[in-house]
């Protein structure tokens, strides 16, 4: 629950200082003024993974199974890969 607390205020932070009346998104020139200064553009990944973090966040837990599935940096799941066969390589190297 803490994590999701954490997660609404960054998400009411971007509502509240980012989001533009005509639409879109805005980036924050200076995270440490208020009132913020707004640059004319919205970043590729705000869309790709901050909003898809979040949204995994608040989302089901049977949405993405976390035992089955990592992230990769840019907020991408990947199967867990589990080894079916042992190598023949190297004494006494174990997986």
């Amino acid at each position: 629950m803490r994590y999701r607390n954490y997660a609404w205020a960054i998400f009411s932070a971007i509502e509240k200082h980012c989001k533009l009346p005509e639409g879109g998104y805005a980036t924050v020139l200076d995270v440490d003024t208020i009132p913020v200064s707004l640059d004319d553009k919205q970043e590729t990944f705000f869309l790709s993974e901050t909003l898809k973090y979040l949204y995994l966040t608040f989302s089901d837990e049977n949405v993405l199974p976390l035992s089955e599935y990592v992230f990769n940096t840019e907020a991408h799941p990947l199967p867990i890969f589990i080894p079916k066969i042992q190598p023949s390589f190297g004494a006494g190297f174990r997986i």
